[in-house]
């Protein structure tokens, strides 16, 4: 093994380049390397990636195996010599049992061990190899729920008891459980008995494994086909995790819509589920309303579906059939898969955040994470832990917390209500930044407009809380799930006819919460006014129901971002005139501390994507900083497998008329620039057939020169060449616009005379720019109008900026801080300009409308197997005569039958319902 592989078990004849990057995979993981991995679009990445990953994964199993056998050999024949060495040497002072036991203690300890790893390996595998195999015993157990559920539902009915009103009795689950002692170290405290409580049989050792995570639950979706397509579909155990939004299947739950209010009613139906066991128990209940239960959590028919799980590769819509055909949970049965699947499929966020590690379960331990579609690692970290709060969310946390203490005061503990008055305090501090007061309306306080960027100490001791420990409070919000009670407080009063705001005799409470109050009066009186709602109004009462939602996670999640260390974020106070409208926003500016603890803990991390360039400054701001050296870091790129001639990438330096193209802030909004760029699309668009996307940089930018297109004529000029389509400003509308487009072009081709296609404008870092996929004669051109750089004003990246230059070392005459906003700008432009080559069959031009991509630096940072091809060209007619010569090059090739609806119908069902870059592995295969 330590030699690598030369062969791969593959469902076709893999490309050379797919070979290359398997044998690298495999060496990687093999040698415990953190690897970086690129493979252009097109060329079957996912695909490589799970035949490299498990071929070593099996051959690692192998490995270990014998390696087992050999050490439990050797074991055995220790301990038999031992054995008769003891029967022939014996000690003065030691009687003969005591020398006997102490030499082979630790030869009798190893051999128990292995023993007990290799009967639970065996148990394991029969176990599989039962699921996979037992069809009958599958159906049976499936007849036999079907009919324990009719018993039950036959049970309920007939045991339907009067419910009993017993005043704040009811409201046993909202109290904070007592809070114990400070001191970690104790014993458990009635917060975690809850989690001791779970179904040992459950339980089981994790196996080596490797854990797979991408962006979006589509392109997980993608990815899950592909392994279903692999040599690998039947022997491999694979569970695809998600959210409780994707995998719950309880109607009741679903219909709550958000994703909070759907965490939180399934987390009290488990609260009940324990609660209704132990009063089962023997313990006498008190009567009352009746809590209603889950009833698809049940500890039989989740180990049900865990074992279907396992048994073969399920993607989520099979996980949510299969678990209404068990009658059973598939967010908590593939959660206990986790610890015996081979393959873990994940989004982003449970691997890269460090408590929804720890809630689901996940060990990372001696394993390896292949993070795909990594290209955008560095920003997903740093939004992942990135906090924010408004004026009017502190100042409806501040009030609903104020008045749970106050109905509950009686019943809670010395140690809860102190820690309730220091989450209290806290929040009037954060309030107080913001140049406003707690009790009051936060609509009618005015504030001082401005922005200001502290550390996270100078914040501290600016809103007067540099005394409180923040550890310790993330540690009670842990502890007492004070959130999730609170939320479900509000909940339970926010509709029931009981104000919120919780009345009291004393003057000074009334006063604190009279403006808040009527505010909540005034919402409640609007709506009432407005008994027909039109779209505006159905948008206020969504806005209502999140007003009414507790903010209480995100301040906890606010209250954590705090306790990082002073030199790794910034805190943004941002007063906005109204206290509503201001923010604290906690900005994290070093990514590589919280992705440092995922990079010790596994054996292997492989980083893959379509474009990872600039590679350099990945490493030197995500790798070296969380302190990875130079000799674990291997990297590994490769071409594509389109002809050289399939690609015809331009530079160009100046339009038609031989204007200059320069579209730096202050030149790009000159009528000379847009007339330019106008005469530019109108030529390409003459000779390039089918569509036609051109991205700009900001949709401000677009809809300019949009604007001056239709004063000045150019715009009807190119419509009467292509059809025009704009990006939607709704992300709802991307579906059907696409669709339009696609139908445009496929009648266009059909019909001979009028239009010759479609125009797409889009813009870069938009709705359009990634996870769609303009293949075949949905892009034959994509034409990039300057450089899409970020807004350098920003105070967030002037920050980011600052802290790069302190902290990391200049190279190449320019400071990290530069180097981040061009690194931010060509990643833009290569995933915009990624779109058009899909499959091994596709071919496209790629023209970049712009003097300063001409520059070196700027043409290094383009992906190698564009950059290899690319031209420059200071004039027009000579880059006009490269894509008329292209055209009539590429367009004498033969054609496939029936290829233009192919490829619509491909991109509609495919590309829109699973969009991803791995979506033509598809095409490929096909």
């Amino acid at each position: 093994m330590e030699n690598g592989r030369d062969e791969f078990p593959f469902p076709y004849q893999p490309y050379n380049i797919q070979q290359q990057f398997m044998q690298a995979l495999y060496s990687a993981l093999d040698q415990g390397k953190v690897g970086i991995f690129e493979s252009p679009t097109g060329t079957g990445k996912s695909l490589s990636l799970i035949c490299g990953a498990l071929s070593w994964l099996t051959d690692y199993e192998e490995k270990r195996k014998k390696e087992a056998a050999a050490l439990l050999q050797e074991g055995e024949r220790a301990l038999v010599s031992s054995t008769a060495e003891s029967s022939t040497t014996s000690s003065s002072t030691e009687p003969d049992w005591i020398t006997d036991f102490v030499q082979k203690k630790a030869e009798r300890d190893l051999v128990s061990k292995l023993k007990e790893e290799e009967l639970k390996r065996k148990k394991r595998e029969e176990r599989l190899e039962m699921i996979r195999n037992n069809v009958q015993l599958k159906y049976a157990m499936k007849r036999k729920s079907c009919e324990d559920d009719e018993a039950e539902k036959l049970l309920k009915l007939s045991k339907e008891e009067q419910t009993e009103t017993q005043g704040d009795r009811e409201d046993e689950e909202l109290i904070v459980a007592e809070y114990e002692s400070d001191d970690e170290s104790k014993t458990k405290t009635r917060f975690n008995v809850a989690e001791d409580d779970a179904d040992d049989e459950l339980v089981e050792e994790h196996v080596a494994k490797i854990y797979y995570c991408s962006r979006t639950h589509s392109q997980l979706a993608q990815f899950v086909h592909e392994v279903q397509k692999s040599p690998f579909s039947k022997d491999i155990s694979l569970v695809t995790l998600g959210s409780r939004q994707n995998l719950c299947i309880n109607e009741e739950v679903l219909r709550l819509g958000s994703i909070q209010r759907i965490n939180d009613r399934c987390m009290e139906m488990q609260k009940n589920k324990h609660e209704k066991q132990h009063h089962e128990d023997g313990v006498k209940r008190k009567r009352g309303k009746a809590k209603s239960v889950c009833p698809y959590y049940k500890a039989s028919a989740m180990q049900q579906m865990r074992d279907g799980i396992l048994g073969s590769v399920h993607d989520i819509e099979q996980l949510l059939k299969l678990g209404r055909e068990t009658h059973s949970c598939p967010y908590y049965s593939t959660r206990l898969a986790i610890p015996p699947a081979q393959l873990v499929v994940l989004p982003y966020q449970m691997v890269l955040h460090e408590a929804t590690r720890k809630a689901a379960g996940i060990q990372l331990k001696g394993q390896v994470v292949i993070i795909d579609e990594a290209h955008n690692l560095s920003d997903t970290l740093s939004c992942i832990h990135t906090a924010e709060l408004t004026g009017a969310q502190l100042c409806r946390a501040h009030s609903q917390l104020s008045q749970y203490a106050d109905r509950y005061k009686s019943r809670l503990k010395a140690k809860n209500l102190m820690y309730i008055k220091q989450i209290l305090f806290v929040i009037e501090g954060l309030v107080r930044v913001l140049g406003g007061k707690v009790g009051q309306n936060p609509h009618t306080q005015t504030t001082q407009t401005g922005t200001e960027m502290l550390t996270i100490n100078n914040f501290l001791f600016k809103a007067q809380i540099d005394n409180i420990n923040l550890f310790k409070l993330q540690k009670y919000f842990e502890k007492s799930l004070i959130s999730r009670k609170l939320v479900s407080f509000v909940e339970k009063y926010a509709g029931s006819g009981v104000s919120l705001h919780t009345q009291s005799n004393s003057n000074k409470e009334n006063r604190r919460t009279e403006g808040l109050n009527r505010y909540l009066q005034t919402l409640q009186s609007n709506q009432s006014a407005s008994p027909v709602p039109s779209a505006d109004q159905q948008g206020s009462a969504e806005a209502e129901k999140v007003l009414s939602a507790s903010p209480m996670m995100q301040v906890e999640g606010f209250f954590m971002a705090l306790t990082n260390s002073n030199t790794d974020g910034r805190v943004v106070v941002q007063r906005q005139g109204t206290l509503s409208d201001s923010s604290v926003k906690f900005l994290l500016l070093n990514p590589a501390v919280h992705f440092a603890q995922v990079l010790k803990e596994c054996r292997a991390v492989i980083i893959a994507g379509g474009t990872m360039q600039p590679v350099s400054d990945f490493k030197q701001e995500l790798l070296f900083s969380a302190g990875v050296g130079e000799e674990r870091i291997t990297e590994f790129s490769c071409g594509h497998v389109i002809p050289p001639e399939n690609i015809l990438p331009l530079v160009l330096c100046s339009g038609p008329s031989g204007q200059e193209l320069d579209f730096t802030f202050q030149n790009r909004d000159s009528p000379r620039m847009m007339d330019e760029t106008g005469r530019i699309l109108s030529n390409i668009c003459n000779v390039v057939p089918g569509g036609v996307v051109c991205f700009f940089p900001s949709y401000e930018y677009s809809r300019r020169i949009i604007s001056h297109w239709e004063a000045s004529g150019a715009l009807t000029r190119l419509a009467n060449k292509k059809k025009i389509f704009q990006e939607p400003k709704k992300a709802n509308q991307v579906e059907q616009v696409l669709s339009e487009f696609s139908r445009c072009i496929q009648r266009c081709a059909l019909d001979s005379s009028g239009l010759t296609g479609a125009l797409l404008f889009s813009v870069v870092g938009g709705k359009m720019s990634e996870g769609i996929n303009f293949s075949d004669d949905l892009g034959r051109c994509v034409v990039m109008v300057g450089m899409p750089y970020p807004n350098i004003k920003s105070p967030e990246l002037q920050e980011k900026m600052s802290y790069l230059d302190k902290h990391l070392s200049h190279s190449g005459g320019r400071s990290p801080g530069q180097a981040l906003i061009e690194n931010l700008c060509m990643k833009a432009v290569n995933q915009s300009i990624g779109r058009a080559i899909r499959h091994r069959g596709d071919y496209s031009s790629m023209v970049l409308c712009d003097k300063r991509y001409s520059r070196p630096a700027t043409l290094a940072k383009l992906p190698t197997w564009i950059k290899d091809r690319t031209s420059t060209h200071t004039t027009f007619g000579s880059a006009f005569a490269a894509l008329r010569k292209v055209r009539s090059t590429l367009q004498s090739k033969p054609l496939y039958p029936d290829k233009l609806l192919f490829t619509c119908c491909l991109f509609i069902f495919l590309f829109l319902v699973l969009p991803g870059e791995e979506a033509e592995a598809s095409v490929v295969s096909t």
